[in-house]
């Protein structure tokens, strides 16, 4: 599904990602932890071809992503408010997004009430622009624009930033539910090991842009293993 090869991004003198070799199967769902620096949002960009790398290669389907368009008709994502169109109302940018992915404007609508437990009723029919949202409510506008899709891969950046706890439990079991019915594969970074280890299949642990352990969570047992790990760096 995605391979990695000899992928490196330095800034100035700071190797910011190096890897060397990485597979990442088709419906997997991949958490991504390290402390702040360790590399996770550039590796994100880098997979989405919004920066160069310096060497390496990233493919999504044997897909060079940054040879090809290809890639991003089956990938959903969401890094930070840029992807955003502020300017939009909320119904505007999912139209546009609809667009963009060739969806019947009937098909938007049959999908977009699946995350109405999710937008809490805030978000739908506000007549508001997305600038004018809470830094929460942006968070999931930009997480249900990546989900509503189906997308056969999905990247979230920190998506449980800004959310509150309800919103963080209905995330999850969107996660598990796009991912049981679409076997959609699942790439998400967070500082919060708990949520992590409730949705995640397999965790990398990044470290100063290496990706320092590789660890199956199949049977959701990770997470004494990070906590001593991060005690230990703590200390």
């Amino acid at each position: 599904m995605i391979q990695i090869n000899n992928l490196v991004k330095s800034f100035d003198e700071n190797v910011a990602v190096n890897i060397s070799s990485l597979s990442i199967d088709e419906g997997e769902i991949l958490g991504l932890v390290g402390n702040n620096g360790a590399g996770k949002t550039t590796f994100f960009r880098l997979l989405l071809d919004l920066i160069a790398a310096d060497s390496g290669k990233a493919t999504f389907d044997d897909k060079n992503v940054a040879e090809s368009e290809e890639w991003k008709t089956f990938t959903g994502s969401f890094i930070d408010n840029s992807f955003l169109i502020e300017c939009f109302r909320v119904e505007e940018y999912f139209a546009f997004i609809g667009k963009v992915y060739q969806l019947p404007e009937s098909e938007i609508k049959e999908r977009l009430p699946i995350y109405d437990d999710f937008m809490s009723g805030e978000i739908l029919r506000q007549k508001k622009y997305i600038k004018d949202f809470s830094a929460g409510n942006k968070q999931k506008i930009g997480i249900v624009g990546a989900m509503f899709i189906h997308p056969k891969v999905l990247i979230l950046d920190e998506p449980f930033n800004f959310l509150d706890p309800s919103s963080q439990i209905e995330m999850k079991r969107l996660f598990l539910q796009m991912n049981r019915e679409f076997n959609t594969t699942i790439l998400i970074s967070s500082h919060n090991l708990n949520h992590i280890t409730d949705v995640s299949t397999r965790i990398l642990l990044m470290e100063k842009g290496l990706i320092i352990n590789d660890i199956d969570n199949s049977n959701k047992e990770a997470l004494s293993e990070l906590e001593s790990y991060f005690k230990t760096t703590s200390s």
